[in-house]
């Protein structure tokens, strides 16, 4: 049986409300997946889905008499890298090392990531350029919100394709691995495990089918408790 595509999981993914994998992963004994409810979505009525490129930064300055041009230099060859390992379909999580006050990211390199198939990006703090940011397509962002401040001299990529903790919701933190699905949308920022998104998503699927078919049911007239009697869902 061929396995499907990188593109055609993150298809499917992108159809589901994050509640109800919630559900699904409470059900399967993985109740702490919801990443800080304070990163949700920039912007209103969107959607992201993908699979986990990692990265990790740190609140590090530039040692002491090192040039700025060496910072500089070490910066964009990190993120060289990870437009390298980013493809269609995947979603960069990017855990800020506590720096809680400069912008990571912006439009322009989101653009950069953006043509290379990433479906946008999941950050435990703030991004740059909200204008720009809303205008890309296919392109998400979940971050606390947005900051001008210039992460340059302030804030470096560390490391990246490595397991990164991101601030839970039930949890202190949420464990992300390189290739784990991220679901995102208004109601939070949920991490499905890549050891059980397969079965995940079959379950996930048939809920999200009922809840539809209760949900057409109910708008056409029918009473609530027919409703639930036949699709079993509240």
């Amino acid at each position: 049986m061929t396995q499907p595509t990188v593109a055609e999981l993150q298809a499917r993914w992108a159809k589901i409300r994050v509640a109800n994998i919630y559900d699904t992963l409470d059900k399967m004994g993985y109740p702490n997946q919801c990443l800080d409810l304070g990163i949700r979505p920039l912007f209103p009525h969107t959607h992201l889905a993908g699979q986990a490129v990692t990265l990790r930064g740190a609140a590090v300055p530039v040692v002491r008499g090192e040039p700025d041009g060496v910072f500089v230099s070490e910066q964009v060859d990190y993120f060289k890298k990870l437009r390298e390992m980013v493809y269609p379909g995947c979603v960069v999580v990017l855990e800020c090392g506590g720096e809680a006050h400069v912008g990571k990211f912006g439009e322009m390199t989101s653009w950069a990531l953006q043509q290379r198939g990433a479906r946008g990006m999941v950050l435990d703090s703030y991004i740059r350029d909200s204008w720009g940011l809303e205008a890309i397509p296919n392109y998400t962002v979940c971050a606390r919100g947005t900051s001008p401040i210039e992460s340059a001299q302030r804030w470096r990529m560390v490391s990246m394709n490595e397991t990164v903790g991101m601030p839970g919701t039930l949890t202190t933190r949420v464990r992300v691995d390189p290739g784990d699905w991220i679901v995102g949308e208004a109601d939070g920022v949920v991490v499905v495990p890549q050891r059980i998104a397969m079965e995940a998503l079959v379950l996930v699927e048939d809920l999200e089918r009922r809840e539809q078919g209760m949900r057409e049911d109910l708008a056409a007239g029918m009473p609530f408790e027919d409703a639930y009697e036949k699709w079993g869902r509240a």
